[in-house]
């Protein structure tokens, strides 16, 4: 084999479409906080990306929403995203006669 025959090994090149966005839980607890504070008014992708406290990716927040849709804790309607999610009572009664630890 001659020199020009050992090329370089290919490398593998991920592109922005290939990229995945996984965001991180203290991440995720930023935008449910968020959506229970602003759960009167349903709010368009938009403006919850520009009023969050920090700044989020737009395909990490989509993530985020899609999550949060799958376990039933907003729902996508007409006019925008709206948080739905509300604790069960029993829930909050055991919680509030939890030992910690």
């Amino acid at each position: 084999m001659s020199k020009t025959q050992l090329a370089k090994p290919k490398t593998v090149r991920k592109t922005k479409s290939n990229t995945y966005r996984s965001p991180n839980l203290s991440t995720i607890l930023m935008v449910e906080h968020f959506l229970k504070k602003q759960r009167d008014i349903p709010l368009q992708l938009a403006t919850i990306r520009k009023q969050l406290p920090k700044q989020v990716m737009h395909q990490t927040l989509k993530v985020i929403l899609d999550y949060l849709w799958k376990s039933g804790k907003i729902l996508y309607g007409p006019k925008g995203i709206q948080w739905i999610y509300v604790q069960p009572e029993h829930l909050k009664e055991m919680l509030d006669d939890a030992v910690e630890v």
